[in-house]
């Protein structure tokens, strides 16, 4: 490879095809990875998101970035952190892409550290897998070769937030019984109990239903930040049409909203053959062969709100997800990044007869 220039901010819509078929390239001829939307990125570039490529001496477009900040994962973190996501590179271009940004954090002049990938923040989607390379990887989850890793981490990288993905077989096995001395329908305390199910006629009522509890249950992760309304919207925007109702659940107690489970079949094999381009007629494509797509399934997120947990409310929700997988056909679960410092979460897997997918991070370096 001829010498690199430098970073280029994605300026115009041939810019941002560049930006975009980068990853037709590297990961040409490889179904385990699964591109993000299409669609999502656009937008994320109409938004005003700064989207750069670098580029080789004759002009082609060897990596690809976004350089962004969010003051609230700032605080979160204790430090003014450069972000940077949609993050893809050819072997040779990973130290000059690191440098590059290094190059931008420092130009800046109040950043500590870079932080990422990231798309757009840690509880949206990125990060890299650092095992599991032989299991493809899932919507909203990451895949990478091994020479991904050795470029962070021999370019002073350091992992953050260390993870592993889910996979878990759909049985007829019977399932986790409630605590025995809870009746069915009714806490210890005789509150009612009551499992709720998707409904895409309030699909937009249940989801803000369930983006106060997540907001609630996941304040306790060290890398999460308030979701809002809009932030909401823009993250499920065409689940309406993907949406299996009996996937999406919570609980109420009493009648209030305490914990709740967000599945989705998994359309992977879909988006990797369209290469992430979920327009109008590939969706309607999707809507027609959908049928094919409800044998494996994705757990998105799940959570009880704090001051309930550990009454075994998720495990109620668990036996009846995995009832209702199993009645829909599905034989297969897979799950995004559940944190190495949550074993009662992934605890949910084992009990399931899951294994870990994908070892998962995210990477810091300090400026």
């Amino acid at each position: 490879m001829t010498a690199p220039r430098g970073l280029e901010r994605v300026v115009d819509r041939r810019g941002l095809r560049e930006f975009l078929a980068l990853t037709d390239r590297v990961y040409a001829g490889e179904p385990r990875f699964v591109p993000p939307s299409r669609q999502q990125v656009r937008r994320w570039w109409r938004d005003g998101v700064p989207m750069y490529v670098l580029r080789d001496g004759a002009g082609a477009v060897v990596a690809r970035t976004t350089l962004h900040t969010d003051a609230a994962l700032d605080a979160r973190l204790g430090r003014r952190c450069q972000l940077f996501g949609l993050t893809e590179f050819t072997a040779a271009a990973a130290r000059p892409l690191f440098d590059a940004i290094g190059a931008a954090a420092h130009a800046a002049g109040d950043r500590d550290a870079l932080f990422g990938p990231v798309a757009l923040l840690p509880n949206q989607s990125g990060g890299v897998i650092t095992s599991g390379y032989a299991d493809r990887g899932f919507i909203d989850s990451a895949w990478n070769p091994p020479r991904y890793v050795t470029a962070y981490e021999s370019s002073g990288f350091r992992r953050r937030f260390e993870s592993d993905t889910w996979i878990c077989p759909v049985t007829a096995g019977d399932d986790v019984p409630p605590d025995p001395d809870l009746p069915p329908g009714a806490d210890e305390d005789g509150a009612e109990l009551r499992v709720h199910r998707g409904d895409v006629r309030r699909l937009a009522d249940q989801l803000e239903l369930l983006r106060g509890m997540l907001n609630a249950s996941f304040a306790q992760l060290g890398y999460y930040t308030q979701i809002s309304a809009a932030q909401l919207r823009r993250q499920t925007d065409g689940l309406a049409y993907l949406l299996n109702e009996s996937l999406l659940l919570y609980l109420t107690r009493a009648g209030r909203p305490v914990a709740f489970v967000l599945c989705v079949p998994d359309i992977s094999e879909f988006v990797v053959r369209v290469r992430g381009d979920l327009n109008l007629v590939n969706q309607l494509r999707l809507l027609a062969v959908r049928r094919r797509y409800r044998r494996e399934a994705v757990l998105i997120v799940k959570g009880v709100l704090p001051e309930h947990q550990g009454r075994g409310y998720q495990r109620l929700l668990s036996a009846a997800l995995r009832r209702n997988l199993h009645t829909g056909g599905y034989t297969t679960l897979r799950s995004t990044y559940v944190g190495r410092d949550n074993p009662a979460s992934a605890a949910q897997y084992r009990t399931m007869g899951g294994r870990p997918l994908h070892g998962y991070t995210f990477y810091e370096k300090a400026l």
